[in-house]
């Protein structure tokens, strides 16, 4: 790398007057100047032992640290609020302890709400809804859809099932049904 800088020192040597050619300055010798031909590096401070560790060039304080916590993101669900009475205002139910005896469980999402989702791909076009966090027989809750939606939909419902993501996809938009028909069942 060292011969770039040599070159480009040189190559900008000869574009300039004559009383600025390399050994011929006037001015002092500055570190990296354009005018010499071997750069100056500055002098290494010898006054610090070589062989004694830097220090830390921070502090560390453990009453700060509860700042810090507040952005670290959960990885545990908070617990259940406490209300007088249910359905609150904005229509939130707990999940019924104990939770039902179904071959499947749908867990509430990390902010206790049902994780019933709409999609819309395709620019819009394609519309779908999605149930997350589907944990145990996914296909038996898929029996049960196909079972609740034709009545609701008035066609038998497109339903996809990814067992890897444990999701459903159901085509249209059946969001707040579905919602209802979970919260029925205690979930």
């Amino acid at each position: 790398m060292a011969a770039p800088s040599r070159k480009f020192v040189f190559l900008l040597s000869g574009r300039l007057p004559s009383s600025f050619q390399a050994g011929q300055c006037a001015t002092r010798r500055v570190p990296a100047c354009l005018c010499s031909q071997h750069a100056i590096s500055p002098a290494p401070d010898t006054t610090e032992d070589p062989l004694k560790p830097a220090g830390p060039d921070f502090i560390e304080s453990k009453e700060d640290f509860k700042w810090v916590e507040k952005l670290l993101p959960r990885h545990r669900i908070p617990p259940l609020p406490q209300h007088t009475h249910y359905p609150t205002p904005c229509g939130w139910t707990p999940p019924r302890d104990p939770p039902p005896d179904l071959p499947y469980y749908v867990r509430r999402s990390r902010y206790h709400q049902i994780p019933v989702y709409a999609r819309f791909t395709h620019q819009g076009s394609r519309k779908m809804t999605v149930i997350q966090h589907i944990e145990g027989d996914i296909w038996a809750l898929e029996k049960e859809l196909q079972e609740f939606l034709p009545p609701i939909i008035g066609r038998l419902p497109g339903l996809t099932v990814n067992e890897v993501t444990r999701k459903i996809f159901i085509k249209g938009l059946v969001l707040e049904e579905v919602k209802k028909w979970l919260l029925e069942k205690g979930f």
